[in-house]
């Protein structure tokens, strides 16, 4: 008989985007995502850090009146990152596993790249113009986007 306590699809790639996560730097907020296709494959994954070249020592962390010494000029974020890691180049109709829901920008690099649907497990930011920017482009777009379903299940990493 076959082991009935497996991972379903959502929680493995929500789980691989959660650990993509603990890569992030940043002190406040750490975002994973996850790029699967139809074939359920893994494409690519991303978290919010600094861009390549650019180093996390110094370039701030912190949240700042001034903006430009601020994080939010220069940190790349997870679901942007996760599209330009892909070596494959293209995500057309793929999911995006998330770990927060998408800022206006990340949602317009999803909708650009063709992704056709958002899985994301927090929705913090729900009232604020950039995720209420980003739900009238998905609906106008056509991208679908559904909060994941948490199940009662623990998931443990022994590292």
């Amino acid at each position: 008989m076959k082991r009935q306590e497996y991972l379903s699809w959502d929680e493995y790639f929500m789980g691989i985007a959660l650990l993509s996560a603990k890569r992030s730097k940043d002190p406040s907020t750490q975002v994973g995502a996850c790029i699967v296709n139809k074939d359920k494959r893994i494409l690519s994954m991303g978290y919010n850090g600094m861009p390549r070249c650019c180093s996390d020592d110094e370039f701030p962390w912190d949240k700042n009146d001034n903006p430009l010494d601020s994080k939010y000029l220069y940190v790349c974020h997870a679901e942007l990152n996760a599209i330009l890691n892909c070596d494959r180049g293209n995500v057309r109709d793929c999911i995006v596993y998330t770990t927060l829901f998408p800022c206006n920008e990340c949602a317009k690099a999803i909708i650009q790249s063709g992704i056709a649907e958002v899985v994301y497990m927090e929705d913090k930011y729900s009232d604020s113009d950039s995720v209420i920017a980003s739900k009238k482009m998905f609906d106008t777009a056509g991208v679908k986007y559904r909060l994941y379903d948490k199940s009662n299940k623990t998931l443990e990493l022994a590292l």
